[in-house]
């Protein structure tokens, strides 16, 4: 029996603005039997609102969470019995800076046939509009929760983008996104340009890159907004 087909299914990054998905990821949804989702309350919402007449009650649902080794186990074997399956993620993209990479890595190790879909990447979008260097970027995830390492971190982060022209983009949980701004004041270089993309899609939708000196002049407020921050040195 041949193996299943995998879906990396996007999802939209502010809940309202559907018309971010393209329309073939509907047909990639109907062409599904099992889901991985890391939430399955919003991803059938989702799911709704672009496939009205969806019978959640005819497909498989589970819950990828970390991807612990009985949720991994049970991915495998859906596949080797040939069930197409979707993953969603809460990130807008699968894979990308997601949970579901590893579930992506196992399909890769089985050489499944694995199928990314078109959708918004909050990170990529950020990059784009933020005016820094697209050809040279890391993403660096979250940095640390304590104050005096986060510190360190950016410092290091500038340093290396000033060595290598490189963007340096990072995330913080939405309710501590004021603290790492204000992190990123207190050790940056003057001329160190800051890009700060808040609400991606929405249609509150705020991305501006200045650099750290004018920033200084008024801080937004940008609690609990989902916020990628990119950030890049002068070089040396």
């Amino acid at each position: 029996m041949p193996l299943g087909t995998v879906y990396l299914i996007p999802t939209v990054l502010a809940e309202d603005n559907i018309e971010t998905i393209p329309s073939y990821i509907t047909d990639a949804i109907k062409q599904c039997e099992v889901f991985f989702v890391e939430n399955e309350k919003t991803t059938r919402r989702f799911f709704k609102k672009l496939w009205k007449e969806m019978v959640f009650d005819n497909y498989e649902w589970h819950a990828i969470h970390k991807a612990e080794e009985n949720v991994i186990t049970n991915f495998k074997q859906q596949l080797i019995a040939g069930k197409n399956i979707g993953i969603v993620s809460e990130a807008g993209c699968p894979g990308i800076a997601d949970p579901g990479q590893i579930l992506i890595n196992e399909a890769q190790q089985l050489q499944a046939i694995i199928k990314p879909l078109v959708g918004p990447s909050s990170i990529l979008l950020a990059l784009m509009a933020s005016g820094m260097n697209g050809q040279c970027f890391k993403f660096n995830g979250y940095l640390p929760i304590d104050s005096f390492d986060r510190k360190k971190k950016i410092k290091e982060l500038e340093t290396e983008s000033c060595r290598t022209k490189c963007t340096q983009i990072f995330i913080e949980t939405p309710y501590r996104n004021n603290q790492m701004l204000k992190d990123i004041i207190s050790v940056c270089k003057d001329e160190t340009k800051l890009c700060i993309a808040s609400n991606i899609t929405a249609n509150n939708e705020c991305i501006i890159t200045k650099p750290i000196y004018q920033w200084l002049k008024q801080l937004p407020d940008i609690h609990k907004m989902p916020t990628i921050f990119l950030m890049m040195g002068e070089s040396i």
